[in-house]
């Protein structure tokens, strides 16, 4: 009763209903869900609508609006927002034709609402584009009841202390594994670039990896990959969580490691480019701190401590294998001299446009200090 009662009430409805109605054709109509980033900066939302024939490019699929006023993205006296379509995925929910589509949010003067962080990222990625850097990201998340208690802990007290959890098989050391392979097989079907996925070092944790990605594809990919969690997640009745300390005490937080490289540093005689780009992040520890998380830094004070394999806020660190570094060259690409490296102070929460635009201004466009330049005019 326990673990009944910490799912929401509509997982619990009769879903061989609903696939009667799913199996219904479509006439040739298609429907088309909507998905942006709302004024958490956090948070997705979406809404659907139906089109006459099935897009075959982004540019196929119109423009739309949403009240913004219900999103914490505008007043209720000017709420209307645009919502432009950048990458288009199939859906996993509904399945073909149908219709995933992630967007931009624009506000009423056409400009880049206050949380649309690709707005700049995409400039960026066009400046750097030459230099093809590629991404993969591994998304840390929590898996929650209903009620905010990690799902599958006992309700009172806590489970055992973390070491058999971490790539766990059995009962009682994973809980959750069915949202999990939902998910991938979701993201797959979508067209996600879902590159592998781990149960983590504490209990009711897992992550998946997103990538390589060129440019901003890995935003929006990982971002797709976000919402289709959610979604699943919905179906399921529980709930994911992408804060980067969901337990406080004696259990690891939760990141988003960044894996980087440009195209000079996956050659022979790489890893002298990336010990250049390490020197130049060290330099300006503090700017990525900032952009890491939603809240400049608050949210990944609680995580990086330097323990449970983070390293600490204050101090910027780098080293072959060490997990408790700020940046982690790969053993492999130690000894083969060319390859990636891994940015580990991102939180699970950060937005991955924020995140890999100011990896790309410190390391390729080589911006300095706290400040960032605009290359509008450029």
């Amino acid at each position: 009763r326990a673990v009944a009662m910490s799912v929401s009430h509509s997982s619990r409805l009769n879903k061989l209903v609903r696939e009667q109605y799913m199996r219904l054709p479509q006439d040739g109509r298609v429907q088309v869900t909507y998905v942006w980033i709302d004024g958490s900066g956090e948070g997705v939302r979406c809404k659907s609508r139906t089109l006459d024939k099935e897009p075959k490019s982004i540019e196929d699929v119109p423009e739309w609006n949403f009240d913004g006023s219900s999103t914490a993205q505008a007043e209720g006296s000017n709420s209307d927002m645009f919502l432009v379509p950048v990458c288009m995925f199939r859906d996993p929910f509904c399945l073909d034709p149908n219709k995933l589509v992630l967007c931009e949010v624009l506000k009423y003067n056409r400009k880049p609402a206050e949380t649309n962080l690709r707005h700049t990222c995409k400039k960026v990625m066009d400046l750097v584009k030459d230099s093809r850097p590629w991404f993969g990201m591994e998304q840390e998340y929590t898996l929650l009841g209903i009620n905010g208690h990690p799902y599958g802990w006992p309700d009172n007290g806590f489970p055992g202390p973390q070491g058999p959890y971490y790539c766990g098989v059995g009962a009682d050391k994973v809980y959750g594994r069915d949202i999990v392979e939902s998910h991938y097989k979701a993201c797959l079907y979508a067209g996600v670039k879902i590159c592998g996925t781990n149960a983590e070092v504490m209990p009711s944790q897992w992550e998946f990896q997103v990538g390589p990605c060129e440019g901003i594809e890995m935003g929006d990919h990982l971002w797709m990959a976000r919402f289709i969690l959610h979604r699943v997640c919905e179906d399921f009745g529980v709930v994911a969580t992408l804060d980067p300390k969901p337990m406080t005490g004696n259990w690891n937080g939760a990141g988003c490691h960044t894996n980087y490289s440009t195209e000079e540093m996956r050659r022979e005689g790489g890893l002298k480019h990336i010990e250049a780009a390490i020197e130049k992040l060290s330099k300006r520890h503090d700017y990525h701190i900032c952009v890491y998380d939603p809240r400049g830094g608050r949210d990944n004070s609680r995580r990086l401590t330097g323990h449970h394999e983070t390293s600490n806020i204050f101090e910027f660190s780098a080293g072959v294998a060490n997990r408790g570094a700020s940046i982690r060259i790969p053993r492999q690409v130690g000894q083969d001299g060319y390859g990636y490296f891994e940015d580990r102070r991102p939180a699970a929460n950060c937005d991955p446009y924020a995140v890999t635009e100011a990896i790309m201004r410190t390391t390729v466009l080589n911006e300095t200090g706290v400040d960032t330049k605009d290359y509008a005019d450029h």
